[in-house]
């Protein structure tokens, strides 16, 4: 398995990477949350959760290809399985994202949340069969996808939150000027304003 001895700067890094990534994204999440909507839920689950997800993909995948196994098959059983688990959990992003009400998602969103991840993951399953006869090459799949899944997972957290900071928060404090701006006023009135 010297194979995967020259992938070992590679791995650490990516792994290292997501680890951080998904701290800062709880952070985030943290700080973003003081002002929740009722709907935020379906729109956390659409959005937030499989950026996280993305993250732990890449550090699982980078810690799974860091263990001395005596042989390749149960690493590539299992980085596949993730492959494999992973276009399934991207279907169901997909299903989430149409089913939420909070935000209507543009191309952009689709290509970052459903068909780049499942991208990624396909690639990760499928290189997971050549891996025991092909390993020099197969190798380059878990590297594609660790990396793609990183990358991914980095643009959606910055998406998530520009739209928190520039257009959430902007609404927000619209609303919150109007409200000041009403008070006094009857309900009629406010309204017709």
């Amino acid at each position: 398995m010297t194979e995967l001895a020259s992938w070992d700067s590679f791995y650490v890094i990516v792994g290292s990477a997501a680890g951080a990534l998904i701290g800062l994204q709880f952070v985030v999440l943290t700080l973003t949350a003081a002002r929740p909507s009722i709907r935020t839920a379906d729109a956390g689950a659409a959005f937030a959760t499989p950026t996280i997800v993305h993250f732990v993909a890449a550090l699982f995948v980078s810690a799974l290809l860091r263990v001395p196994f005596r042989s390749v098959v149960p690493a590539a059983v299992l980085w596949g399985l993730t492959g494999a688990v992973g276009v399934v959990y991207a279907s169901v992003v997909a299903g989430k994202m149409r089913k939420q009400d909070v935000y209507r998602p543009v191309f952009e969103d689709w290509m970052f949340h459903v068909a780049l991840p499942s991208a990624a993951y396909l690639i990760l399953a499928v290189s997971s069969l050549f891996a025991p006869s092909r390993l020099a090459e197969a190798l380059f799949g878990p590297g594609a996808a660790a990396l793609l899944l990183l990358f991914i997972g980095i643009h959606n957290a910055w998406d998530s939150v520009a739209y928190h900071v520039f257009v959430h928060s902007t609404d927000s404090s619209r609303r919150s000027g109007e409200t000041r701006g009403n008070e006094g006023r009857t309900a009629g009135e406010a309204r017709d304003r």
